[in-house]
Parts: structure tokens; C-alpha cells; sequence
């Protein structure tokens, strides 16, 4: 954040507008592959322990497990997150109102002075 001293032409940018840091989206990102690939663990231990028994839910499993690392590779490698929706980041300085003139003065009419 910027700002100059006084009140005059003062510069502010709003925090808002800012995006995450790169160490904190790297960490997201991480976090969200760790997670899925846990997921995927899961399902492929599923798959082991249910083949025997149901084999139409272990192949299931089998397949949410096989195609749950693509998935969870783009995930991870795409890129930092575009915030369209927020304000501007720079708010311009207020402006100060004009001095308004005195009444407006309007010309006589052109054909007054000839007739008087």
C-alpha cells in the first residue's frame, strides 16, 4: 500500500485488489494434490479389499483410481488463479470541487441598444 503524506493529492491502492502470494498458491496447490492423491490410495486399497466381495464397486474404484492422478496432475500445474472479479486495484485521489462563478451574465439582446 501507498500513500503520501498530507491530504493533498494522496495515492491509495486497495489490499483487495491483490492476489495470493506465490509461496501461499504453491502450498494450495500442493495441499489439493497431497489430498487427492490420498483419495486415490484409498481407492485403490478399496479395490483390493472389495474384489472378491463386490466386484462391480472394486471396478469402480479401480478406475476413479486410475484416472484420479491425470486429474489431479492438471490440477496441481495450473497456473496462478486470475481474480476477474474484483475492484481495482488503485483508487483515484478525490478530486476537489471547482469554485463556482457569480450568476451567469447573459448578453443583452442584439437589437436593445439600437432602439433606445
Amino acid at each position: 500500500m501507498r500513500k503520501r503524506g498530507g491530504n493533498g493529492g494522496a495515492e491509495v491502492f486497495r489490499i483487495t485488489g491483490a492476489r495470493q502470494g506465490l509461496a501461499e498458491d504453491v502450498r494450495g496447490r500442493q495441499r489439493r494434490y497431497v489430498i487427492s492423491m490420498a483419495i486415490r490410495t484409498v481407492s485403490v486399497i478399496l479395490t483390493a479389499v472389495l474384489w472378491n466381495v463386490e466386484r462391480p464397486v472394486a471396478i469402480v474404484t479401480l478406475v476413479f483410481g486410475a484416472l484420479l492422478p491425470y486429474v489431479a496432475v492438471v490440477i496441481a500445474n495450473a497456473g496462478r488463479e486470475n481474480a476477474p472479479g474484483l475492484p481495482s486495484t488503485f483508487v483515484p485521489a478525490a478530486t476537489r470541487p471547482m469554485i463556482a462563478s457569480g450568476p451567469a451574465v447573459t448578453p443583452a439582446e442584439p437589437g436593445a441598444e439600437d432602439r433606445a
